[in-house]
Protein backbone atom coordinates (compact mmCIF):
# COMPACT_ATOMS: atom_id res chain seq x y z
CA UNK A 1 0.00 0.00 0.00
CA UNK A 2 3.06 2.58 0.59
CA UNK A 3 3.82 4.11 -2.64
CA UNK A 4 6.64 3.52 -4.58
CA UNK A 5 9.32 6.01 -6.49
CA UNK A 6 11.96 5.69 -8.61
CA UNK A 7 15.12 7.55 -7.28
CA UNK A 8 18.34 6.18 -8.53
CA UNK A 9 17.76 5.18 -12.26
CA UNK A 10 15.23 2.83 -11.44
CA UNK A 11 18.15 0.97 -9.40
CA UNK A 12 15.86 1.47 -5.83
CA UNK A 13 12.92 3.01 -5.07
CA UNK A 14 12.01 5.80 -2.33
CA UNK A 15 8.85 4.82 -0.35
CA UNK A 16 7.02 5.88 2.98
CA UNK A 17 7.34 3.87 5.38
CA UNK A 18 4.12 3.49 7.10
CA UNK A 19 2.44 0.05 6.38
CA UNK A 20 -0.27 1.22 3.25
CA UNK A 21 -0.52 4.43 4.03
CA UNK A 22 -8.36 19.90 20.30
CA UNK A 23 -5.13 20.42 22.34
CA UNK A 24 -5.55 19.07 25.88
CA UNK A 25 -3.11 20.59 28.84
CA UNK A 26 -1.27 18.08 30.45
CA UNK A 27 -3.05 16.82 33.93
CA UNK A 28 0.06 16.84 35.75
CA UNK A 29 3.52 17.82 35.43
CA UNK A 30 6.18 15.34 34.35
CA UNK A 31 9.90 16.61 35.67
CA UNK A 32 11.47 15.09 32.49
CA UNK A 33 14.26 12.87 31.79
CA UNK A 34 17.32 12.12 32.83
CA UNK A 35 20.09 13.11 30.48
CA UNK A 36 23.01 12.46 31.97
CA UNK A 37 23.14 8.30 30.99
CA UNK A 38 24.06 7.82 27.52
CA UNK A 39 24.43 4.20 27.02
CA UNK A 40 22.37 2.63 24.15
CA UNK A 41 20.94 0.76 26.69
CA UNK A 42 19.90 3.53 28.78
CA UNK A 43 18.86 5.76 26.24
CA UNK A 44 16.67 2.67 24.78
CA UNK A 45 15.21 1.83 27.44
CA UNK A 46 14.32 5.66 28.28
CA UNK A 47 13.12 6.30 25.04
CA UNK A 48 10.73 3.08 24.21
CA UNK A 49 7.60 4.21 25.96
CA UNK A 50 7.74 7.73 24.10
CA UNK A 51 6.93 5.93 21.06
CA UNK A 52 3.60 5.36 20.42
CA UNK A 53 1.82 2.58 17.76
CA UNK A 54 -0.59 4.17 15.16
CA UNK A 55 -3.90 1.95 13.61
CA UNK A 56 -5.92 3.43 11.36
CA UNK A 57 -9.22 2.68 9.45
CA UNK A 58 -10.41 3.99 5.94
CA UNK A 59 -13.57 3.52 4.29
CA UNK A 60 -12.59 2.55 0.66
CA UNK A 61 -14.91 0.91 -2.33
CA UNK A 62 -14.47 0.46 -5.73
CA UNK A 63 -13.74 -2.71 -7.96
CA UNK A 64 -10.52 -2.68 -7.43
CA UNK A 65 -10.39 -2.99 -3.70
CA UNK A 66 -12.63 -6.36 -4.06
CA UNK A 67 -10.83 -8.00 -7.57
CA UNK A 68 -12.19 -10.39 -8.07
CA UNK A 69 -15.55 -10.58 -6.78
CA UNK A 70 -17.06 -7.71 -8.97
CA UNK A 71 -14.61 -7.50 -11.68
CA UNK A 72 -14.59 -11.57 -13.06
CA UNK A 73 -17.15 -12.05 -15.15
CA UNK A 74 -17.37 -15.44 -13.51
CA UNK A 75 -17.92 -14.32 -10.14
CA UNK A 76 -21.85 -14.25 -9.17
CA UNK A 77 -21.04 -10.70 -7.81
CA UNK A 78 -19.77 -9.29 -11.19
CA UNK A 79 -20.99 -6.10 -12.07
CA UNK A 80 -23.04 -5.22 -8.65
CA UNK A 81 -21.66 -2.25 -6.16
CA UNK A 82 -19.43 -3.11 -3.92
CA UNK A 83 -19.92 -2.05 -0.73
CA UNK A 84 -17.68 0.28 1.72
CA UNK A 85 -15.06 -1.86 3.20
CA UNK A 86 -12.21 -0.88 5.97
CA UNK A 87 -8.83 -0.38 4.97
CA UNK A 88 -6.66 -0.43 8.03
CA UNK A 89 -2.80 0.23 8.11
CA UNK A 90 -0.03 0.78 10.62
CA UNK A 91 2.09 3.18 11.66
CA UNK A 92 4.52 4.99 14.55
CA UNK A 93 4.41 8.08 16.81
CA UNK A 94 6.46 10.14 19.07
CA UNK A 95 4.81 11.89 22.50
CA UNK A 96 5.32 15.42 22.66
CA UNK A 97 3.23 16.27 25.50
CA UNK A 98 2.19 14.50 28.64
CA UNK A 99 -1.32 15.59 27.63
CA UNK A 100 -1.11 13.17 24.53
CA UNK A 101 0.25 15.23 21.86
CA UNK A 102 1.67 13.26 19.24
CA UNK A 103 3.65 13.98 16.31
CA UNK A 104 3.71 11.51 13.36
CA UNK A 105 3.60 11.74 9.58
CA UNK A 106 1.11 12.93 7.48
CA UNK A 107 0.99 9.49 5.36
CA UNK A 108 0.32 7.64 8.30
CA UNK A 109 -2.81 9.18 8.82
CA UNK A 110 -4.07 10.06 5.24
CA UNK A 111 -7.83 9.90 4.89
CA UNK A 112 -8.20 7.69 7.92
CA UNK A 113 -12.07 7.92 9.61
CA UNK A 114 -10.68 6.32 12.70
CA UNK A 115 -7.65 6.48 14.29
CA UNK A 116 -6.31 4.40 17.87
CA UNK A 117 -3.16 5.03 19.32
CA UNK A 118 -2.02 2.31 21.59
CA UNK A 119 0.41 3.48 24.44
CA UNK A 120 3.66 1.17 25.91
CA UNK A 121 1.04 -0.30 28.57
CA UNK A 122 -1.17 -1.81 25.91
CA UNK A 123 -4.09 1.14 26.56
CA UNK A 124 -5.87 2.20 23.28
CA UNK A 125 -6.97 5.55 22.83
CA UNK A 126 -9.08 7.53 20.11
CA UNK A 127 -7.14 10.27 18.62
CA UNK A 128 -8.41 13.09 16.54
CA UNK A 129 -6.13 15.39 13.51
CA UNK A 130 -5.10 18.44 15.29
CA UNK A 131 -3.60 19.55 12.20
CA UNK A 132 -1.62 18.17 8.50
CA UNK A 133 1.13 19.06 6.75
CA UNK A 134 1.01 16.85 3.43
CA UNK A 135 4.17 19.16 1.94
CA UNK A 136 6.28 18.20 4.78
CA UNK A 137 4.65 15.12 5.29
CA UNK A 138 4.27 16.28 9.10
CA UNK A 139 0.81 15.60 11.45
CA UNK A 140 -0.41 16.31 15.05
CA UNK A 141 -2.75 14.20 16.60
CA UNK A 142 -4.29 14.93 20.34
CA UNK A 143 -5.64 11.61 22.51
CA UNK A 144 -9.18 11.59 23.59
CA UNK A 145 -11.02 10.64 26.73
CA UNK A 146 -9.08 10.43 30.09
CA UNK A 147 -5.31 10.24 29.16
CA UNK A 148 -2.56 9.46 31.56
CA UNK A 149 0.30 11.36 32.51
CA UNK A 150 2.71 10.28 29.50
CA UNK A 151 6.03 10.62 29.37
CA UNK A 152 7.19 12.93 26.25
CA UNK A 153 10.45 13.10 24.15
CA UNK A 154 12.59 16.23 24.63
CA UNK A 155 13.37 17.89 21.48
CA UNK A 156 17.28 17.83 20.48
CA UNK A 157 18.89 20.63 18.12
CA UNK A 158 19.28 18.29 15.03
CA UNK A 159 21.41 20.87 13.08
CA UNK A 160 23.76 19.96 15.73
CA UNK A 161 23.87 16.33 14.50
CA UNK A 162 27.46 15.15 13.17
CA UNK A 163 28.36 12.76 10.17
CA UNK A 164 28.63 9.58 12.16
CA UNK A 165 26.63 10.05 14.86
CA UNK A 166 25.29 7.11 16.53
CA UNK A 167 21.29 7.84 16.53
CA UNK A 168 18.29 5.18 17.54
CA UNK A 169 15.36 4.94 15.35
CA UNK A 170 12.16 3.62 17.84
CA UNK A 171 8.89 2.38 15.78
CA UNK A 172 7.01 -0.43 14.80
CA UNK A 173 8.05 -1.96 11.64
CA UNK A 174 5.92 -4.05 9.97
CA UNK A 175 3.42 -4.17 12.87
CA UNK A 176 5.44 -6.85 14.82
CA UNK A 177 5.68 -4.16 17.69
CA UNK A 178 7.51 -1.34 19.24
CA UNK A 179 11.59 -2.25 17.88
CA UNK A 180 14.59 0.25 18.43
CA UNK A 181 17.50 -0.17 16.20
CA UNK A 182 20.90 1.55 15.65
CA UNK A 183 23.06 3.24 13.39
CA UNK A 184 24.49 6.39 12.25
CA UNK A 185 24.16 9.48 10.57
CA UNK A 186 24.78 8.76 6.86
CA UNK A 187 24.10 12.26 5.29
CA UNK A 188 22.45 15.18 6.25
CA UNK A 189 20.17 18.07 4.16
CA UNK A 190 19.50 15.54 1.78
CA UNK A 191 17.35 17.19 -0.93
CA UNK A 192 15.43 16.51 -4.42
CA UNK A 193 14.66 12.68 -3.43
CA UNK A 194 10.92 13.52 -4.46
CA UNK A 195 9.82 12.39 -1.65
CA UNK A 196 8.04 15.31 -0.32
CA UNK A 197 7.82 19.22 -1.48
CA UNK A 198 9.79 20.33 1.33
CA UNK A 199 12.76 17.92 1.81
CA UNK A 200 15.55 18.40 4.51
CA UNK A 201 16.28 14.88 5.66
CA UNK A 202 18.62 13.19 8.05
CA UNK A 203 19.90 9.71 6.19
CA UNK A 204 20.31 6.99 8.89
CA UNK A 205 21.63 3.65 8.25
CA UNK A 206 19.66 2.30 11.00
CA UNK A 207 17.15 -0.30 10.24
CA UNK A 208 13.62 1.51 9.06
CA UNK A 209 11.34 -0.28 7.57
CA UNK A 210 7.30 0.36 6.84
CA UNK A 211 5.62 0.76 9.89
CA UNK A 212 8.36 2.59 11.21
CA UNK A 213 6.33 6.11 9.43
CA UNK A 214 6.44 8.89 12.39
CA UNK A 215 8.53 7.01 14.88
CA UNK A 216 11.30 8.83 16.69
CA UNK A 217 15.16 9.55 15.78
CA UNK A 218 16.89 9.92 18.83
CA UNK A 219 20.38 10.75 19.56
CA UNK A 220 21.98 9.53 22.54
CA UNK A 221 21.24 11.90 24.78
CA UNK A 222 17.72 10.39 24.46
CA UNK A 223 16.53 13.35 22.74
CA UNK A 224 14.05 13.20 19.47
CA UNK A 225 16.33 14.59 16.26
CA UNK A 226 13.99 13.13 13.41
CA UNK A 227 11.09 11.76 12.54
CA UNK A 228 10.99 8.98 10.33
CA UNK A 229 9.61 8.75 7.35
CA UNK A 230 10.61 7.26 4.12
CA UNK A 231 13.20 4.38 2.53
CA UNK A 232 15.26 3.96 -0.34
CA UNK A 233 15.04 0.44 -1.41
CA UNK A 234 14.44 -2.18 -3.64
CA UNK A 235 11.97 -4.28 -1.90
CA UNK A 236 10.24 -1.75 0.34
CA UNK A 237 12.48 -3.29 3.29
CA UNK A 238 15.50 -2.26 5.27
CA UNK A 239 18.58 -1.51 2.73
CA UNK A 240 20.46 0.73 4.68
CA UNK A 241 19.16 3.87 3.41
CA UNK A 242 16.56 5.81 5.63
CA UNK A 243 14.86 9.09 5.84
CA UNK A 244 14.02 11.38 8.62
CA UNK A 245 12.35 14.70 8.62
CA UNK A 246 15.11 16.67 11.17
CA UNK A 247 13.49 18.12 14.04
CA UNK A 248 14.33 21.92 13.75
CA UNK A 249 12.17 22.01 10.63
CA UNK A 250 9.56 19.39 12.41
CA UNK A 251 8.71 21.24 15.50
CA UNK A 252 8.14 24.88 14.14
CA UNK A 253 5.65 22.93 11.68
CA UNK A 254 4.05 21.34 14.89
CA UNK A 255 3.94 24.76 16.41
CA UNK A 256 1.78 26.31 13.73
CA UNK A 257 -0.57 23.40 13.31
CA UNK A 258 -1.17 23.23 16.86
CA UNK A 259 -1.66 26.52 16.87
CA UNK A 260 -3.38 27.50 13.11
CA UNK A 261 -4.76 24.02 12.54
CA UNK A 262 -2.10 24.65 9.20
CA UNK A 263 1.12 25.58 8.00
CA UNK A 264 1.91 29.57 6.51
CA UNK A 265 5.18 29.05 4.58
CA UNK A 266 6.96 32.56 3.52
CA UNK A 267 6.74 32.86 -0.11
CA UNK A 268 9.30 35.03 -2.42
CA UNK A 269 7.84 34.51 -5.79
CA UNK A 270 11.02 33.43 -8.01
CA UNK A 271 12.28 30.49 -10.00
CA UNK A 272 15.36 29.38 -8.87
CA UNK A 273 17.87 26.95 -9.42
CA UNK A 274 21.34 26.02 -8.03
CA UNK A 275 24.57 27.43 -9.43
CA UNK A 276 26.94 24.77 -10.84
CA UNK A 277 30.63 25.80 -11.99
CA UNK A 278 29.61 25.32 -15.46
CA UNK A 279 26.06 27.58 -14.83
CA UNK A 280 28.22 30.33 -13.85
CA UNK A 281 30.83 30.37 -16.29
CA UNK A 282 28.12 29.85 -19.85
CA UNK A 283 26.27 32.67 -17.87
CA UNK A 284 28.92 34.74 -16.21
CA UNK A 285 27.66 34.68 -13.10
CA UNK A 286 29.54 36.38 -10.86
CA UNK A 287 29.61 33.99 -8.02
CA UNK A 288 30.40 30.14 -8.16
CA UNK A 289 27.75 29.72 -5.44
CA UNK A 290 24.12 30.06 -5.04
CA UNK A 291 21.01 30.07 -6.50
CA UNK A 292 20.19 32.16 -9.50
CA UNK A 293 16.88 33.50 -10.03
CA UNK A 294 15.54 32.47 -13.69
CA UNK A 295 11.88 33.87 -12.87
CA UNK A 296 10.45 36.19 -10.96
CA UNK A 297 6.54 36.62 -10.41
CA UNK A 298 4.97 39.75 -11.74
CA UNK A 299 4.12 41.57 -8.52
CA UNK A 300 5.26 39.19 -6.16
CA UNK A 301 7.64 39.89 -3.22
CA UNK A 302 10.90 39.53 -5.12
CA UNK A 303 9.52 41.73 -8.22
CA UNK A 304 8.81 44.06 -5.90
CA UNK A 305 11.90 43.78 -4.05
CA UNK A 306 13.80 44.49 -7.50
CA UNK A 307 14.98 41.01 -7.79
CA UNK A 308 15.72 40.54 -11.71
CA UNK A 309 16.59 37.22 -13.77
CA UNK A 310 20.56 36.91 -13.50
CA UNK A 311 20.97 37.76 -10.15
CA UNK A 312 22.45 34.81 -7.78
CA UNK A 313 21.37 34.96 -3.67
CA UNK A 314 23.78 33.60 -1.74
CA UNK A 315 22.96 34.46 1.32
CA UNK A 316 19.72 34.89 3.52
CA UNK A 317 19.79 36.60 6.82
CA UNK A 318 23.42 36.49 6.32
CA UNK A 319 23.29 32.59 6.17
CA UNK A 320 25.24 31.21 3.53
CA UNK A 321 23.08 29.19 0.23
CA UNK A 322 24.52 26.83 -1.42
CA UNK A 323 21.46 25.79 -3.49
CA UNK A 324 18.20 26.56 -4.42
CA UNK A 325 16.83 23.49 -1.81
CA UNK A 326 18.08 25.28 0.98
CA UNK A 327 17.31 28.99 -0.03
CA UNK A 328 13.69 27.60 -1.13
CA UNK A 329 13.31 25.52 2.58
CA UNK A 330 14.88 28.71 4.63
CA UNK A 331 12.07 30.81 3.45
CA UNK A 332 8.87 28.63 3.52
CA UNK A 333 10.05 28.29 7.26
CA UNK A 334 9.75 31.91 7.74
CA UNK A 335 6.86 33.35 8.97
CA UNK A 336 4.88 35.39 6.25
CA UNK A 337 4.71 39.09 6.27
CA UNK A 338 8.65 39.39 7.66
CA UNK A 339 11.15 41.17 5.61
CA UNK A 340 14.57 39.43 4.95
CA UNK A 341 17.97 40.31 4.04
CA UNK A 342 18.93 38.47 0.42
CA UNK A 343 22.71 38.95 -0.28
CA UNK A 344 22.68 39.27 -4.15
CA UNK A 345 25.54 39.21 -6.40
CA UNK A 346 24.57 40.63 -10.07
CA UNK A 347 26.29 40.53 -13.09
CA UNK A 348 26.81 44.38 -13.46
CA UNK A 349 26.54 45.65 -10.42
CA UNK A 350 28.41 42.77 -8.04
CA UNK A 351 27.73 41.67 -4.43
CA UNK A 352 24.63 43.86 -2.94
CA UNK A 353 21.86 43.53 -0.45
CA UNK A 354 17.99 43.45 -0.93
CA UNK A 355 15.49 43.72 1.59
CA UNK A 356 12.15 41.57 0.52
CA UNK A 357 8.91 41.39 2.78
CA UNK A 358 7.67 37.85 1.77
CA UNK A 359 4.08 36.59 0.93
CA UNK A 360 2.12 33.58 2.01
CA UNK A 361 2.39 30.71 -0.09
CA UNK A 362 -0.41 30.44 -2.59
CA UNK A 363 -2.17 27.39 -1.03
CA UNK A 364 -3.75 26.32 -4.56
CA UNK A 365 -1.56 23.97 -7.10
CA UNK A 366 -1.50 27.12 -10.17
CA UNK A 367 1.65 28.58 -11.56
CA UNK A 368 1.79 32.24 -11.08
CA UNK A 369 2.87 34.31 -14.47
CA UNK A 370 6.71 34.35 -13.98
CA UNK A 371 8.47 37.21 -15.98
CA UNK A 372 11.97 36.60 -17.62
CA UNK A 373 13.57 40.32 -16.62
CA UNK A 374 17.04 40.51 -17.61
CA UNK A 375 19.55 41.99 -14.91
CA UNK A 376 19.27 45.72 -15.17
Amino acid sequence: MTPLRNLFAAVAVVGLVGVGAAFQPPTAAYAGPNLTDTSIPDVAERVVDSVVNISTQAATTGPAAWDPFFTDPSSPYYGMEPTARKQMSKGSGVIVTAGGRILTNAHVVKGASQITVTLHDGSDFDAKVIGTDPKADLAVLQLEGKVPVLRPLVFGDSTALRLGEVVLAVGDPFGVGKSVTMGIVSAKGRGGMGIEEYEDFIQTDAAINPGNSGGALVNLRGELVGINTAIASPNRGYAGIGFAIPTNMARPIMDMLIKDGKVARGYLGVNIVTVTKALAADQKLGAARGAVVAGVQDEGPADKAGLVEGDVITAINGTEVRTSDVLRNTIAMIRPGTTVDLEVVRRTAGKTVIKAKLGELPGDTTSPTMKQRRTR
